[in-house]
């Protein structure tokens, strides 16, 4: 009897990096078979990069015209379009709640898992009742798990902790500039309320050009829109609003400090622990707050005129911040000696049934 389990891939690539390793360690077992389902061919083409043995079925399920890696077309349009093909998979596994929407339909009996993409404090998202629609829930560590069930979005049985799977997708670092000076990763939040692009991102670029010895990589989310339109022509800076690199760990593993706000890309940097600064430039209260937990984990700083200083301290204040970043990520990441993406594979199938 064969397995069949199908990956929604209706969200932008950077949600893809979460769930292709699980993915493919499904589709190496035998008798299982994975299905990914995506309206946008640049964006199986991306997926394709990761499966040069072509183990997964990639279907493309044209919904209209959008087919960039970050343009894709509206979700509730293609589930509203294809529910009659998602609700033939007994399982559907995807990265993001709006697909919580195809149980609106009487004829939908499928289960839904979710694997969380990102380990955020603020992203997490405590006030979206979407989530407990989910039969199964993948996070990345027990904060997450922690918070979600205190919040009632889901069970002690139905949240599990699986690891971080993205990071078996990690590269080794490239060279970005044509020196050696150390790089500062600056990469703001999307949205407006947690962002510090909006009120000081063009400050920030400003006073950038002026510390030479050292390379800058400007790197907002993905789903940044809006806001100010910033460029530089300075030798050390490098402006991304949205590639692969700025996706796929390139940045977080060749910079040497952090700075930025509310992303989980943080945890993605603090694989290895290094320099964090923060920019708080809504002077939020922050102190004792779980959504900027985060900020205790370096210098905190609100306007674009204290960046030399704090980076002129960066390396010396390290040591005193060092073991809390090693505490943050063992509970934001668990860790084990099994990869996540076989933990992830084994709750997914927990809840296949074999047609």
């Amino acid at each position: 009897m064969m397995v069949r389990i199908a990956f929604l891939a209706l969200a932008q690539a950077h949600q893809h990096l979460h769930w292709l390793p699980a993915a493919l360690e499904l589709a190496k077992r035998p008798g299982v078979r994975v299905d990914v389902l995506c309206p946008s061919r640049a964006n199986l083409r991306f997926i394709g990069r990761y499966d040069p043995e072509k183990r997964l079925r990639c279907i493309w399920i044209p919904a209209q015209w959008r087919d960039g890696l970050f343009d894709l077309p509206p979700r509730k349009r293609v589930q509203k379009r294809y529910a009659w093909l998602f609700r033939r998979y007994p399982v559907l596994v995807t990265t993001e709640t709006t697909s919580t929407r195809l149980k609106e339909d009487p004829k939908f009996t499928s289960r839904l898992i979710r694997i969380r993409h990102g380990a955020g404090d603020a992203a997490t998202r405590l006030d979206d009742p979407r989530v407990r629609l989910f039969d199964l829930t993948l996070v990345g560590g027990e904060k997450d798990k922690r918070r979600l069930v205190a919040a009632g979005l889901g069970t002690e049985e139905n949240i599990i902790v699986t690891g971080y799977s993205k990071f078996e997708l990690v590269r080794p670092p490239e060279r970005l500039f044509p020196n050696d000076k150390p790089i500062v990763l600056y990469n703001p939040h999307s949205r407006p309320d947690l962002s510090s692009w909006f009120n000081e991102g063009p400050a920030l670029v400003r006073e950038m050009e002026k510390l030479i010895e050292w390379n800058f990589i400007v790197a907002p989310h993905v789903r940044l829109d809006g806001g100010p339109d910033v460029r530089s022509d300075a030798a050390n800076i490098l402006i991304d609003r949205g590639s692969v690199r700025s996706i796929d760990m390139t940045y977080t593993q060749s910079a040497s400090v952090y700075l930025g706000d509310a992303s989980s890309q943080l945890y993605e940097f603090l694989i290895r622990p290094r320099p964090c600064i923060f920019v708080n430039s809504h002077r939020l209260d922050w102190q004792g707050r779980e959504d900027f937990a985060h900020f205790k984990l370096g210098q905190v700083i609100e306007r674009a005129d204290q960046l030399k200083q704090a980076l002129d301290r960066a390396m010396i204040l390290q040591p005193q911040f060092e073991p809390l970043q090693e505490l943050a990520m063992r509970d934001a990441i668990d860790d084990s000696d099994r990869p996540a993406s076989q933990r992830q594979a084994d709750a997914i199938l927990s809840l296949s049934p074999r047609a």
